[in-house]
């Protein structure tokens, strides 16, 4: 462990935002894919606001705890996931469900 010790907390932060940002690349994939499918999504309302609740828990412990990586890209991954929730709502709309 002290080899994590060792190792500036600049350095920390600033790996932890890159990761937090392709997190959001991921999640920004999934929008564009969703955005793009021309038919009714199959995202759950579980999923689609599930993932906005756990984004949201982890901003706000990052700006608790005084963490960049944590709260911004948290807060970026909220607003990504508000527009994927935005656009499966929509669709849902567009295409109800036949049963």
């Amino acid at each position: 462990m002290n080899i994590i010790h060792s190792i500036p907390e600049n350095i920390f932060e600033s790996i932890g935002i890159a990761a937090g940002l392709s997190a959001c690349l991921v999640i920004a994939t999934q929008v564009y894919k969703e955005f793009r499918y021309k038919g009714p999504s199959s995202l759950s309302n579980g999923f689609i606001f599930g993932w906005v609740f756990i984004y949201l828990f982890w901003c706000f412990y990052g700006i608790r705890f005084n963490t960049m990586a944590l709260w911004l890209t948290n807060a970026i991954a909220v607003v990504i996931q508000l527009v994927l929730c935005f656009i499966v709502i929509r669709k849902r709309k567009i295409y109800p469900a036949q049963t």
